[in-house]
């Protein structure tokens, strides 16, 4: 496949299908939808430029021109004059109660959107593949202490590209590890304004989710945005609602769901099984997009259409992942990942590591002394997340009183009696 180079360094995008158009035939679009959204663009904005409406709508003047050219000789503008070489025009009455008609069905009057065919071939173009070993994976996660073991779990999981499930006691750094992996990407995709089907808008780019970059890219059509790979994020929040279309019945216009967003990237489901919907609606929502890589959307009015599920989707717990979901949905994810507890030689490790990274004056054994205490307060394991949240509390308490920041025995025992909640057992705090 031809690609060509987007901005500066090796940033690459496949030349199809986002090569820059040079007709109106290009557009792969009703040519009623295009005409259509010329005039609600007009109707917003009132009067308009060639140029300006080029710019808006983000079609190059060989598409803009002849549309133009025939919408004036069916008289639906007037020109009011020239700005250099360019029309400065508006509608005229017969415009106006077109484009009005029009923009009571459907207020879009963004950028031209891209067809269903073309956004399908362009994300199965951009399935990336992942090159990861150990030391890519150490580089990854430079201020987090991982093992060996645990990183040669995840490679291979990465390299597959299937779905990954993380499942372990709360406190171990699977939220750390998760929110990490975007910067294994080097590479960019290409993600459209808007897709149109059956003559419906469906927004897909979302500044919110996507990172775009401001990239140099000459000979491409401009109704795609040049942005690193998707990462969306969702917690407790989502609902059955974020995995369908949803039309803003104001508007008319239809927001893309999670997923499809999320196409040539990343999707993640933290603290899965605390959502609003019941983990059974999204296993079996799911079930048939994670085994064949399609989904199955809804327009409002039940005309159903096809997408591709072309993500790592990652699943992370801290419920036990068979009380969550069935053999069947869990032979879907064919990687699974425990993040336990941790083992004293690392618990050490992560101490001492933002000791050092934070420069702050400590007594040598604190790591050690810190294990004690955690054992004091009747802690079943040692959880990663221990030794940075009792450090937080040290420099709080120091603030508070005015004094400098010192690990020491004394502010580990006075941080570990806030942090940690007390049975009858330990209410007197540890002897």
């Amino acid at each position: 496949m031809k690609t060509a180079s987007i901005g500066k360094g090796e940033e690459r995008l496949p030349l199809f299908p986002f090569k820059a158009l040079e007709s109106v035939e290009d557009l792969d679009l009703p040519e009623s939808l295009v005409e259509d959204l010329f005039l609600r663009r007009l109707y917003v904005t009132g009067t308009s430029t060639l140029r300006s409406l080029s710019q808006a709508l983000k079609l190059p003047f060989a598409v803009v021109q002849p549309v133009f050219q025939r919408l004036r000789k069916e008289q639906f503008f007037e020109v009011k004059g020239m700005e250099g070489q360019d029309y400065n025009f508006t509608l005229s009455g017969k415009g106006q109660e077109f484009a009005r008609k029009s923009f009571e069905l459907c207020r879009y009057s963004g950028p031209a959107p891209v067809s269903l065919k073309a956004y399908r071939d362009a994300v199965r173009a951009q399935i990336g593949e992942v090159s990861v070993n150990r030391s890519k994976l150490f580089k990854l996660f430079p201020d987090l202490v991982l093992t060996e073991r645990f990183l040669d779990q995840l490679g291979p999981a990465l390299v597959s590209r299937n779905s990954i499930f993380f499942y372990g006691p709360t406190g171990n750094g699977k939220t750390s590890i998760v929110s990490r992996l975007p910067g294994m990407y080097e590479d960019v995709v290409a993600i459209p304004h808007a897709v149109e089907f059956d003559r419906q808008i469906i927004v897909v780019y979302d500044p919110i989710v996507h990172q775009r970059l401001e990239a140099d890219a000459q000979g491409f059509d401009t109704r795609w945005v040049i942005c690193r790979r998707p990462f969306v994020f969702v917690g407790g929040e989502l609902e059955a609602s974020m995995l369908e279309l949803k039309m803003d019945k104001a508007t008319g216009v239809y927001a893309a769901p999670l997923q499809m967003k999320a196409n040539n990237g990343m999707l993640v489901i933290d603290d899965f099984g605390r959502q609003i919907l019941s983990p059974e609606y999204l296993l079996n929502r799911w079930i048939v997009p994670l085994d064949r890589r399609v989904d199955y959307l809804s327009l409002s009015y039940g005309v159903k259409f096809e997408i591709p599920f072309e993500m790592t989707v990652i699943f992370s717990t801290n419920l036990d992942p068979l009380q969550l979901a069935d053999e069947a949905f869990l032979r879907r994810i064919q990687n699974k990942i425990f993040v336990g507890p941790v083992d004293p030689e690392v618990f050490d490790r992560i101490l001492n590591a933002i000791i050092k990274k934070k420069n702050l004056p400590h007594e040598p054994e604190s790591a050690g002394f810190l294990r004690k205490l955690c054992s004091q307060f009747n802690c079943k394991e040692l959880r990663a997340c221990y030794p940075a949240d009792i450090i937080k509390i040290i420099e709080s308490i120091s603030a508070y009183e005015g004094i400098p920041v010192e690990i020491n025995a004394e502010t580990l025992e006075r941080a570990a009696n806030i942090y940690f909640a007390k049975t009858q057992d330990t209410a007197k705090g540890p002897s």
